[in-house]
């Protein structure tokens, strides 16, 4: 597949759970694009390498205050942030809703949708003052539709679909766009996670019989970020492979 060509020369990047997986392959993306990208994430010597990060950080999504500390660092090398990429997330186990242990629920909820609040909530002001910004966050399908013995997993991403647009409506005169994406399954280490069951049976849902690359992800999300996407917000873009039809 030839590669998209994006212009981020002048933009500053942030990349939650940008350690690694999809993170770590959309930071690529805009490194390549000249922007300044830094890197937040729980465990930032877990970084892959492959490209450089302005600024590697260590983040915990679920802790107010170490998110604060990353920002502040953020602004010290970068000056500003521009666009903000909410990516950090797990899976979870996999299993009937009523066999799932209640701090498993907890841990998966609090990393994929607190966590996505917390990174908005710690941006925003920041966004809000300087008259622009782009915030992408990463759903799922199973924000749009229900994932079958992923109970928290959907719950969670549910909840970043909808916090995305009541966000987004919230700043639509301050110069930033909040948007979603709903990637299907994309291969990275979150596989490790699952079951080779569920890997199939996850498979045979996606119409185009395949699962979605980094690579596609990563340009879907630059596009948001870019100015050519200015006109629409509050909006779950889909990457399903013909697996959502909404």
């Amino acid at each position: 597949m030839s590669q998209v060509t994006f212009d981020f020369r002048d933009s500053s990047v942030v990349i939650t759970g940008g350690a690694g997986g999809i993170g770590a392959g959309i930071g690529a993306l805009f490194a390549r694009a000249g922007a300044r990208v830094a890197v937040w994430d729980r465990d930032p010597g877990a970084f892959p390498g492959g490209w450089e990060p302005a600024a590697l950080l260590a983040a915990d999504v679920t802790d107010e205050a170490s998110l604060r500390e990353a920002f502040a660092q953020t602004l010290d090398h970068l000056g500003s942030v521009d666009i903000v990429v909410s990516s950090a997330g797990i899976t979870g186990p996999v299993g009937p809703l009523w066999e799932y242990d209640a701090d498993d629920w907890r841990r998966v909820v609090d990393i994929d949708l607190t966590g996505a609040f917390l990174t908005a909530k710690t941006v925003v002001p920041h966004m809000r003052a300087r008259g622009y910004g782009r915030i992408i966050t990463v759903a799922s399908i199973a924000g749009k539709e229900a994932t079958t013995s992923l109970s928290a997993y959907t719950a969670a991403k549910h909840g970043v679909v909808g916090m995305t647009k009541v966000l987004a409506r919230e700043v639509v005169k301050d110069g930033i766009t909040v948007n979603a994406i709903a990637p299907a399954m994309v291969k990275t280490e979150l596989f490790s996670q699952l079951t080779e069951e569920f890997i199939d049976r996850t498979r045979a849902l996606i119409p185009l019989a395949r699962f979605l690359t980094v690579d596609e992800l990563a340009a879907t999300v630059a596009w948001i970020a870019s100015d050519q996407c200015g006109f629409t917000t509050g909006q779950t873009f889909d990457l399903s492979g013909g697996r959502a039809d909404y």
